[in-house]
């Protein structure tokens, strides 16, 4: 049964969510970050990351900031620590990997494209497919509340494990078939998924607030994937298909 965390799931960023409920600033290049510490630890080799995701285009400084300031190497596994901060997906167990930053940056930045993130900023998120937990920490950057659904015990249990020292308050933990979404929090400014399938669940679009947005991998004939970007309107639902990607499958249930 779906269930909030146990702990406040914040960034050690005083201002995080004074800016998380600002509009996003105009787009500029990544942002500048004084080295510190050393290898893995060292602001250094996220900035170097983050440069290279604004040269492939990139633009919301806010995403630039959040991809900045959330350590992916603290979501991997130790043995693959020393590609925390490449551009490929990686195992996380049982079937499942954390995104690419380009793909994580890529979806972020066309959540907050949203109508209803203009002005206000991006209100509450609902992600299905919880993962290891990094991408809900780099939303926890860009919106007011993120509610993330992950199906497989064992990881909805790492990504508390790996979220718990962050203490992010507005991010909450739910474990649940995310096909069924979760009603509770609707309705949402924006959805993402990080799983694909043939059509997106009614109950995601259901959710949805007029005026939000949905970005998810849609499979599509011969097994290929891309990138879905799904407006929900006053008249109705407007979708665009984008570039190709590589997701796991969607699936139902609980395991």
């Amino acid at each position: 049964m779906a269930r909030k965390p146990g702990f406040p799931a914040q960034l050690d960023l005083p201002a995080a969510a004074a800016r998380a409920a600002r509009p996003a600033p105009a787009p500029l290049s990544a942002p500048a970050a004084a080295p510190q510490g050393l290898g893995l630890d060292s602001s250094a080799v996220r900035t170097r990351m983050v440069q290279k995701l604004a040269a492939s285009g990139i633009r919301n400084a806010t995403v630039l900031h959040a991809m900045a300031t959330v350590e992916r190497h603290r979501f991997v596994d130790s043995a693959l620590v020393n590609q925390a901060y490449e551009d490929t997906s990686l195992p996380i167990g049982l079937g499942q990997t954390i995104s690419k930053p380009s793909i994580v940056a890529r979806m972020s930045e066309l959540l907050l494209g949203a109508e209803a993130a203009r002005g206000a900023g991006l209100g509450r998120v609902l992600e299905i497919g919880t993962g290891c937990g990094y991408q809900a920490a780099v939303l926890s950057c860009l919106a007011r509340e993120v509610y993330s659904m992950e199906r497989l015990r064992a990881l909805h249990e790492k990504a508390r494990d790996n979220l718990r020292p962050l203490r992010l308050a507005n991010v909450h933990l739910l474990f649940g078939d995310g096909m069924l979404g979760y009603a509770q929090g609707a309705p949402y400014a924006g959805i993402l998924a990080a799983a694909g399938g043939a059509a997106v669940p009614q109950a995601w679009t259901e959710q949805l607030a007029v005026g939000g947005r949905l970005v998810a991998p849609m499979a599509l004939a011969g097994g290929q994937q891309a990138l879905l970007v799904l407006d929900k309107t006053a008249h109705g639902l407007q979708q665009t298909l984008l570039e190709p990607v590589h997701f796991v499958p969607l699936k139902s249930g609980i395991a």
